[in-house]
C-alpha cells in the first residue's frame, strides 16, 4: 500500500511541474513544408488545335496483268520493299512470243510485196511513157503499191504491239514503295486485267485529321501543321492542302489533309498527333504546369516570400507539356513554388529544397487549356 501511494504521489507531482512551464517553451516551432521554386518567365507561346489522325499512302496502285499468261515467278511477297521498275512477277511470254513471230514474218512478206511493187510500177511507167499502156493500167500499179504500203505500216504496228507484250510479261513496280497485297499466286493463269499486286507509295505520305465541326470556320488552306509519330522523335511540319467534310447521319466532323515526304520510318496506316498553328499570344507569362493548383476561390499560384508564400489567384491561357500561361495575376521574374504547392496555405512557411527551372515551352505541343 505505501508503495503505491509513493507511486501517485510522484505522478502527481510530475504532472504538476510539467502544466507550470510557460507556454512558449511547451509549443514547439513548427518546420516550413520542403518545396521546389521556379521563375515566372515572359515568352512568345503559340495557339495549336490538337488531333490524332492516320498516315496514307499518297499513291496505292493496283498493278494488273497486261496480257493473258500463266505466272510463272513471284519476285515480291506482301510487305516487301520494293523500288521503281523493279520485278514483281513473270508471266509466260510463250504465246506473246509466237504472236511477234508471225508479226515478224507478216512484215518481212509485206516488205518482199512492197519491194516487187515498186518496181513492177517503175516499168509500167516507162510503158506509159512510150504509150505502150493505157494510164488506166498505171494508174492501177499506183493504188496498188500504195495499199502496199499501207500493209506495211499496219504489219510494222502489229509488230510494235506484239513486242511490247512480249516486254509486259515482266510485272514491274511502278512507284517505290511496299507491297501491301499479294493477289496472284504461282501457277494461276490470268487474263488482261485480272489485279496481280496492291503497292503502296512511300516517299509521299497525306496525312488525315478529324477535327469536330464547330472549328470548321477556323481552318484554311496553307496553315502551318506539325505532325509528329510514336515511331520516332521526328516532328515534320507542312501546310493543310485540303479541307474535306464528313457530314453524315452520326458524324459532323470535318478532315483536313496535309502532305508530307516521308522521313524514311513513316508508314501508311500509323497514327500521328497533327498540331494546326492557330495563332500566338507574344509576351505571355509562363510558370511550371505544376505551379498552379486549385482552391475553393480559383486556381491559385504560391509566391515566395522569403520564408512564406502568398497566394495569388490566377487565370489561365495556354498549357503545354510541362509549361501553361499566366493571363492575369502574377508578373514576369516572380519566384513561384512548383512541387509542393498542392500543400500550401497562404502565408504559409516553406523551407527550399532546390530551384526547378521553368521548362522551355514547346511550341510543338501547346494546347487550348481546359480543353
Amino acid at each position: 500500500m505505501k508503495s503505491t501511494k509513493w507511486n501517485l504521489l510522484l505522478l502527481s507531482l510530475l504532472f504538476t511541474a510539467g502544466c507550470g512551464k510557460k507556454p512558449e517553451e511547451a509549443k514547439a516551432v513548427q518546420p516550413g513544408t520542403p518545396v521546389t521554386v521556379a521563375q515566372s518567365e515572359q515568352r512568345t507561346v503559340e495557339l495549336l488545335e490538337e488531333s490524332v489522325g492516320s498516315l496514307e499512302s499518297f499513291a496505292d496502285p493496283v498493278i494488273s496483268a497486261e496480257v493473258a499468261g500463266k505466272v510463272l515467278e513471284i519476285h515480291a511477297v506482301a510487305g516487301a520493299a520494293i523500288k521503281a521498275g523493279q520485278t514483281l512477277a513473270v508471266l509466260d511470254a510463250q504465246d506473246v512470243s509466237l504472236t511477234r513471230q508471225a508479226a515478224q514474218a507478216e512484215v518481212r512478206r509485206v516488205g518482199i510485196l512492197i519491194n516487187n511493187q515498186t518496181k513492177s510500177l517503175e516499168r509500167m511507167q516507162q510503158l506509159r511513157d512510150k504509150n505502150f499502156i493505157s494510164q488506166s493500167a498505171l494508174d492501177d500499179a499506183i493504188a496498188q503499191t500504195s495499199a502496199l504500203r499501207n500493209q506495211v505500216q499496219a504489219a510494222q504496228a502489229q509488230l510494235s504491239l506484239a513486242e511490247r507484250s512480249v516486254g509486259k510479261a515482266q510485272v514491274l513496280s511502278p512507284v517505290n514503295g511496299r507491297v501491301e497485297k499479294q493477289i496472284a499466286v504461282r501457277g494461276q493463269y490470268v487474263k488482261v486485267g485480272d489485279p496481280l499486286f496492291q503497292v503502296v507509295a512511300l516517299n509521299k505520305l497525306r496525312v488525315r485529321l478529324p477535327f469536330p465541326e464547330n472549328l470548321a470556320g477556323r481552318f484554311t488552306r496553307g496553315m502551318e501543321v506539325r505532325v509528329s509519330s510514336a515511331a520516332d522523335a521526328l516532328t515534320l511540319s507542312g501546310n493543310i492542302v485540303e479541307i474535306r467534310p464528313m457530314a453524315g447521319v452520326g458524324n459532323r466532323a470535318f478532315d483536313i489533309f496535309v502532305t508530307l515526304d516521308n522521313p524514311g520510318s513513316w508508314q501508311p496506316g500509323a497514327s500521328v498527333l497533327g498540331k494546326v498553328v492557330m495563332g500566338d499570344h507574344p509576351n505571355a507569362i509562363v510558370v511550371p504546369e505544376r505551379s498552379v493548383v486549385f482552391r475553393p476561390a480559383g486556381k491559385a499560384v504560391y509566391v515566395v516570400k522569403g520564408d512564406k508564400v502568398e497566394q495569388r489567384l490566377v487565370q489561365v491561357g495556354v498549357e503545354s507539356k510541362g509549361s501553361i500561361e499566366i493571363v492575369s495575376g502574377l508578373q514576369a521574374n516572380e519566384t513561384v513554388v512548383v512541387d509542393g504547392a498542392g500543400f500550401l496555405t497562404d502565408q504559409a512557411r516553406i523551407v527550399v529544397k532546390n530551384a526547378a527551372p521553368a521548362p522551355a515551352l514547346n511550341a510543338a505541343s501547346a494546347v487550348q487549356a481546359g480543353k
